[in-house]
């Protein structure tokens, strides 16, 4: 399989391609065809990430006490924001997959395409160091860590906007992204927040996340105003 596309899109040529071969290599694969697979680099990459996650927060939010940089951290470090990086990259176009779960026939599970950027990171902190796998990192989380670093400890606006919106019953809230502007490595997303169907707000931000954060934020403040 050709890597180069998947190389391009996290900014990092490999050396060794049979170490970015087996970062790619889900177990279901790896015990149908005898070869290795990415469990042990998924347990390296976790302690990396940990780590570089760790000093960005530690030296680009000096205002946070102990235990909300621990929060923030925890709230960035998790399947859901590593399936994302996984998403916005394309993994699930070059991860070898057995045919136990290829049969599925569902899409990639949310749990391998994590764990799949953890083996990515471990395979590239061995090929090439520190550097590289430091501005994967960091490019990759900085936007969830800005999110979570002014929301720690609080309900986020999404929570607070359901919470006053089903004291009247159930409802249905809905996030959409209806615009993206500028270049991929400095877009800005609009989202709109619908209620039954009805928008409420638009919001934008630097990511999805604090676009559809930014759309229940006003949400709120127009509920509080009528």
């Amino acid at each position: 399989m050709d890597y180069s596309e998947l190389e391009k899109n996290i900014g990092y040529t490999f050396k060794n391609k049979e170490l970015l071969k087996t970062a790619l290599t889900h177990t279901s694969y790896a015990n149908e065809n005898k070869v290795n697979s990415n469990e042990k680099l998924e347990f390296l990459g976790d302690s990396i990430l940990e780590f570089i996650s760790s000093i960005y927060i530690y030296n680009s939010y000096t205002n946070l006490k102990e235990g909300e940089m621990t929060k923030v951290r925890a709230q960035v470090v998790c399947e859901a924001s590593l399936y994302k990086v996984a998403i916005a990259h394309n993994f699930s176009d070059f991860l070898r997959l057995g045919k136990s779960e290829i049969v599925s026939g569902g899409p990639v599970k949310e749990a391998i395409l994590a764990d799949s950027v953890e083996a990515i990171i471990a395979a590239m902190y061995i090929d090439g160091g520190l550097e590289p796998v430091n501005k994967f990192i960091v490019d990759n989380l900085k936007n969830e860590i800005e999110f979570a670093s002014k929301n720690v400890g609080q309900k986020d606006y999404k929570t607070v906007l359901q919470e006053i919106l089903q004291k009247h019953g159930d409802v249905h809230i809905e996030y959409k992204i209806i615009k993206e502007i500028g270049p991929d490595h400095n877009k800005i997303f609009n989202s709109e927040v619908l209620y039954n169907g009805k928008v409420l707000a638009t919001g934008e931000g630097k990511s999805k996340k604090l676009a559809e954060m930014d759309a229940a934020r006003l949400a709120i403040d127009k509920l509080k105003n009528k």
